[in-house]
């Protein structure tokens, strides 16, 4: 057992791995900001959605007026909601994908412009850009995994 746990540490050595571990650092910690961010329009246009959140804003009826949606906070919800779409895949066909064997390059490629795009669709929905901004982005990311998961399935299944 000793000699196996060795050899799965010995992952943080491989260039490919190390590329998967920092693209998919960044991505999370993106998508966690989104949680930040929701937080942040929550408070700042008044609108909860649970009745002990308004606490401080009053008691009873008054804080009643705060149990409410908001287009902001929907928008950024609904980015937020698309990353849990695209980055959980990401994550798990990516470290599928990481111990297949690609070129560090391809590797690379693949990592970046996943990133790129994640990145990208949030300025889209967040400021918002017109469309097809946010569209080609998402689609740029979504191909992006799918491409990973065909080399992933070519080399495990010979196909």
């Amino acid at each position: 057992r000793r000699g196996e746990m060795a050899k799965s540490t010995q992952l943080i050595d491989n260039e490919v791995f190390r590329a998967y571990a920092t693209y998919t650092a960044i991505v999370l910690l993106k998508m966690m900001l989104m949680s930040l961010i929701t937080a942040y329009f929550r408070i700042t246009r008044k609108a909860f959605v649970n009745p002990e959140d308004t606490a401080s804003f009053g008691k009873g009826e008054s804080a009643k007026k705060y149990l409410r949606t908001d287009p902001d906070v929907e928008r950024v919800r609904r980015g937020h909601l698309n990353d849990l779409e695209n980055i959980v895949p990401f994550v798990g066909i990516g470290l599928l994908y990481a111990l297949s064997g690609p070129e560090l390059s391809t590797a690379l490629l693949h990592f970046r412009i996943f990133t790129g795009a994640r990145i990208l669709h949030t300025f889209a929905y967040l400021i918002p850009l017109p469309q097809p901004g946010r569209g080609l982005s998402w689609a740029v990311g979504y191909s992006v995994t799918f491409s990973m998961a065909y080399k992933v399935l070519k080399t495990a299944w010979l196909l």
